[in-house]
């Protein structure tokens, strides 16, 4: 067992390493501890800002498949009554100016669909643990503010675009993938003097602030959108037990009901001569 002698050699010992640091160790490992705050800050603000995009894609093709595409297929009815009155009154110039307003409305509805209206989608996004982690960890690694080359800096800004994709799919082995291959790349190898390194350091730091403040800046305007306004309102709703969906989905059915019949009348009546 050590006795007061020992350990006031190993304290005198610490502190006489301490004193043999050179003035750039110092500085260097200050520097290093700052960068090793800020990339886990920005891990996280990265995280949050992946969780928002996914969600907002996920409740996209929900509104899309509950709401969206039944207002595509009104606005079709809809132009199919105004042309039709246009066909049946040619003198009428507001007919025809109706019918062409209706028409590019249809088409602006038809190119809405988010890409999957057909499926029946999740009610939300949702990330396990274990994803979650693997995000976290891979943008540990590979985020491109954490490099002041530029041509790495593509790479990575490239590979961190794959990265949040399979992040919204929820595909774990393609995030498994992209950590194998990152970890095999030979740049990984670490091997530089105190003085680079200490630039380097001080280099990331300033891009990782960046990029800080640039994460904060689109989760801010993501929230601001019309679509995450929705998005919570709904989600409000559904905690309530109120689904706004299918309320908003069952009045375009009425609609929808309606203009078909008067579709049908306008033909009956020879709209469509």
């Amino acid at each position: 067992m050590p006795n007061q002698g020992d350990n006031k050699a190993m304290g005198s010992s610490s502190r006489d390493l301490t004193l043999r640091r050179t003035p750039e160790e110092i500085e260097l490992a200050i520097k290093q501890a700052e960068l090793a705050g800020l990339e886990a800050e920005l891990v996280e603000r990265e995280l949050d800002l992946a969780t928002l995009q996914a969600e907002l894609m996920a409740f996209e093709r929900r509104y899309y498949h509950m709401v969206g595409s039944r207002m595509a297929r009104l606005d079709a009815i809809e132009a199919e009554i105004a042309k039709a009155l246009a066909r049946a009154n040619p003198a009428d110039a507001s007919a025809r100016v109706r019918a062409e307003e209706a028409r590019r409305q249809a088409e602006a509805s038809a190119r809405a669909d988010p890409g999957n209206a057909e499926a029946s989608p999740k009610a939300r996004f949702e990330a396990s643990p274990e994803l979650r982690k693997l995000y976290r960890d891979l943008a540990k690694m590979v985020h491109p503010d954490l490099t002041g080359d530029e041509d790495e800096r593509r790479e990575r800004t490239a590979l961190m675009g794959q990265i949040n994709e399979a992040y919204a799919r929820g595909d774990m082995e393609a995030l498994e993938r992209v950590a194998q291959q990152w970890a095999q790349r030979p740049e990984a190898v670490p091997g530089d003097d105190i003085g680079a390194e200490l630039v380097r350091t001080l280099r990331r730091i300033a891009l990782v602030r960046e990029r800080l403040d640039q994460a904060a800046q689109e989760i801010a305007a993501l929230q601001e959108a019309d679509l995450c306004q929705l998005m919570q309102r709904v989600q409000e709703g559904d905690g309530c037990g109120a689904d706004l969906l299918a309320r908003m989905a069952a009045a375009l059915d009425r609609q929808i009901d309606a203009a078909t019949e008067r579709l049908a009348t306008v033909r009956r009546e020879g709209g469509c001569r």
